[in-house]
C-alpha cells in the first residue's frame, strides 16, 4: 500500500479521482471543498450538501431565508451545519490528493483521454438547460435553458457576456427552448417546442426570423458548412435544410432530405466529410423499444452506418441512451450516454460499430456536445445546469 501511495498507482488515482468528482466539490460554484472557512461543506437540512460560501450567497441577506438549489426546501442560513463526513474525507485523502494533482481527474490513462479542466454555469446561472452551441467567429458558447431569458452567451472564461429570448408567449419569446445553433455569420437559431417554432435572432438578440407553422415538434438544430441549417422533426419523423438569408431575415428554401425517421432529435454534421448524424428515440412513439439508434449519413444523404442500442450493448456493459451527438475533427461520431453518465466515441460510420468511452466520470446527465476549434470537447450536463470543459491527455 504505501508503494502504491507514494507512487500514485492506478487504483489510488482511481479513488481520488472518483471521490473529488463525487463528494469533494461543491455542485453550485464547482469549487473543491476546503477546511478554510468558505470552503467548508455545509448541510442543509434536505440533506444537500454546499459550501459555505454558495450558502452566503444564496442566503437573503437579512432574513437569512434560502431555498436548496437542488430541491428547493425552504430553510435559513442558520439552520446549516459542517458536513462532518466531507471534512473527514478530505484529511483521509489529503495527502493522496497532493502526492497526485495532474491525474486525480483523468481518466485513466490512454492517449487521447479527456479531463475536465472547467466548468461554469451552476444552478441559477442555468437552469435545466437543453442545448450547446459555439460561435464560430468568437469562440462564445451558447446555451438554451428554463431562465427567465432563455439564451446565455458566456466568454471564454465562463462569465456571462450576454442574454436574450424572454420568456414569454409573443412571437419573438421564447416558451420551451430545446436545442441552439450559431450561424457562420454569427445568427443564433433556436428550436421552440413552445410555438414549434424556429426563431433567429443577431448575436445581440434582435429577432431577425419567426418560422412557424411548418413543423410539428422542431427539436434538434445544426448548422452545414455552406451555412444552412438543419432541423430534425421529432413528430413528423422527418429531416429538413432551411436556407435563410440571415441579415434579411428571409427564408429562401426549405428542403425535406429524411422523411421516414423514427422521432428524430439531436443533429450533428461533420465539416470534415459532410455527413450527417441524427439520434431516433423509438420509445418516445411508444411502439415499446428500448434505447435510440444513431444514423449516419453521407452529404448525398445515403445511409453510411447505423447502430442501436442493442449493437452497442455487445460492446459496453451497460444500456446505453445517446442524448446528444456531434462529430470530432477527425470524422468520428461521438455520442452522450445518459444511462452510464457517459461521453463515447462510436468511431467512423464506415467502420461502425465500434466503441470507445472517452468521458467516464464527473457526469451527472449529459445533454449536448461540441468541440471548439483547439479540440477541447464542450459537455452540456442538465443536471449539474453547468458547461464542462474537457481536454486531451496525453499519458
Amino acid at each position: 500500500m504505501g508503494a502504491e501511495a507514494s507512487g500514485g498507482g492506478p487504483a489510488l488515482r482511481d479513488l481520488v479521482r472518483e471521490a473529488e468528482i463525487s463528494l469533494l466539490e461543491c455542485k453550485v460554484c464547482f469549487e473543491r471543498f476546503g477546511h478554510r472557512q468558505q470552503r467548508r461543506p455545509r448541510n442543509l437540512p434536505c440533506g444537500h450538501v454546499v459550501c459555505l460560501a454558495c450558502v452566503a450567497a444564496l442566503a437573503h441577506p437579512r432574513t437569512l431565508a434560502l431555498e436548496c438549489p437542488f430541491c428547493r426546501r425552504a430553510c435559513r442560513g442558520c439552520d446549516t451545519s459542517d458536513c462532518l463526513p466531507v471534512l473527514h474525507l478530505l484529511e483521509l485523502l489529503g495527502s493522496a490528493l497532493r502526492l497526485a494533482p495532474a491525474a486525480n481527474r483523468a481518466a485513466p490513462g490512454s492517449p487521447g483521454a479527456f479531463t475536465c479542466h472547467h466548468a461554469f454555469g451552476g444552478w441559477g446561472t442555468l437552469v435545466n438547460p437543453t442545448g450547446l452551441a459555439l460561435c464560430p467567429k468568437t469562440g462564445r458558447v451558447v446555451v438554451v435553458h428554463d431562465g427567465k431569458r432563455r439564451v446565455k452567451i458566456f466568454d471564454s472564461g465562463g462569465g456571462c457576456a450576454h442574454q436574450f429570448g424572454e420568456k414569454g408567449d409573443a412571437a419573438q419569446d421564447i416558451r420551451y427552448p430545446l436545442d441552439v445553433t450559431v450561424t457562420n455569420d454569427c445568427h443564433v437559431v433556436v428550436t421552440d417546442a413552445g410555438d414549434r417554432s424556429i426563431k433567429v435572432f443577431d448575436f445581440f438578440g434582435q429577432i431577425k426570423l419567426v418560422i412557424g407553422g411548418q413543423f410539428s415538434l422542431p427539436w434538434g438544430v445544426e448548422t452545414t458548412p455552406q451555412n444552412g441549417v438543419l432541423v430534425t422533426d421529432a413528430e413528423a419523423g422527418s429531416l429538413h435544410l432551411l436556407e435563410v438569408d440571415f441579415p434579411e431575415g428571409v427564408l429562401r428554401r426549405t428542403e425535406r432530405l429524411q422523411a421516414d425517421l423514427c422521432h428524430p432529435r439531436g443533429v450533428a454534421v461533420s465539416w470534415l466529410t459532410g455527413a450527417i448524424a441524427v439520434l431516433e428515440h423509438p420509445r418516445a412513439l411508444g411502439s415499446g423499444a428500448c434505447g435510440t439508434t444513431v444514423k449516419v449519413f453521407s452529404a448525398s444523404m445515403q445511409l453510411i452506418g447505423q447502430v442501436d442500442a442493442f449493437g452497442l450493448s455487445l460492446f459496453f456493459p451497460s444500456k446505453i441512451t445517446a442524448s446528444a451527438v456531434t462529430f470530432d475533427h477527425q470524422g468520428n461520431v461521438i455520442v452522450a450516454d445518459t444511462c452510464s453518465q457517459a461521453v463515447l466515441c462510436l468511431g467512423k460510420p464506415e467502420e461502425f460499430p465500434g466503441l470507445k468511452p472517452i468521458i467516464t466520470h464527473g457526469l451527472s446527465h449529459p445533454v449536448a456536445l461540441t468541440f471548439t476549434k483547439e479540440n477541447s470537447l464542450l459537455v452540456l450536463d442538465s443536471a449539474a445546469h453547468s458547461v464542462k470543459i474537457y481536454k486531451v491527455e496525453w499519458g
